[in-house]
């Protein structure tokens, strides 16, 4: 579920909601019909926040194999089987999952920081499919967007590295032309020695 999560960009209520026949373990993609919602009354089964959360989404290799094992393992063979939960096959609850799964241990033994939470598996797939180059449409479709108000926030996180790399680049360059200036062997300061790269 962590890795699905990493690298689909779902959200908590999209993957407990995950049955089997949502799965084309051929084709490595996941179909969003639904979300596992915890009300008062109870956990309730009910489509995503807007019709722009139902999607299908494509996996990268990693999560697709992680997936696929899991479901080969731990989920029932029925269509309908509930593909992610918790004890005695029942459907997750947010309350519990954190104390189930000992978080902050597993935080731990992972070396990432303790205020780390479940939600930030969304962000870092949100992430990582921009700095892949993805297009804000296609940002909003992994994400189950209608507006495109959240994908620009990843596409400017994007952006701002990519100065950050010009930048480093920028003192790269300035630092490697400062130690290859040609040195003046008896004639004028900066004429070229004859051993210089022309092409330099």
């Amino acid at each position: 579920m962590i890795t699905v999560a990493a690298f689909s960009g779902l959200r908590w209520g999209e993957l407990a909601a995950l049955r089997r026949c949502d799965v084309d373990g051929a084709a490595g993609t996941v179909r969003v019909p639904r979300k596992l919602a915890a009300l008062k009354s109870g956990l309730e089964f009910g489509p995503p926040r807007s019709v722009a959360g139902i999607r299908v989404v494509a996996l990268p290799a990693v999560a697709r194999r992680a997936l696929v094992s899991h479901l080969a393992e731990f989920t029932g063979k029925d269509p309908e089987a509930l593909i992610f939960t918790g004890d005695k096959d029942m459907p997750l609850r947010t309350g519990n999952f954190r104390r189930a799964v000992k978080w902050s241990k597993a935080l731990a033994d992972a070396g990432m920081p303790a205020g780390f939470h479940f939600h930030d598996l969304r962000h870092t797939g949100n992430n990582i499919a921009a700095a892949s180059g993805a297009s804000t449409r296609e940002l909003m479709h992994r994400m189950g967007h209608a507006s495109m108000r959240a994908a620009l926030i990843y596409q400017h996180a994007t952006n701002e590295r990519d100065r950050e790399i010009a930048d480093s680049m920028d003192k790269r360059i300035t630092k490697s032309a400062k130690r290859s200036k040609p040195t003046a062997r008896g004639g004028k300061p900066g004429k070229r020695c004859r051993d210089t790269d022309p092409d330099a």
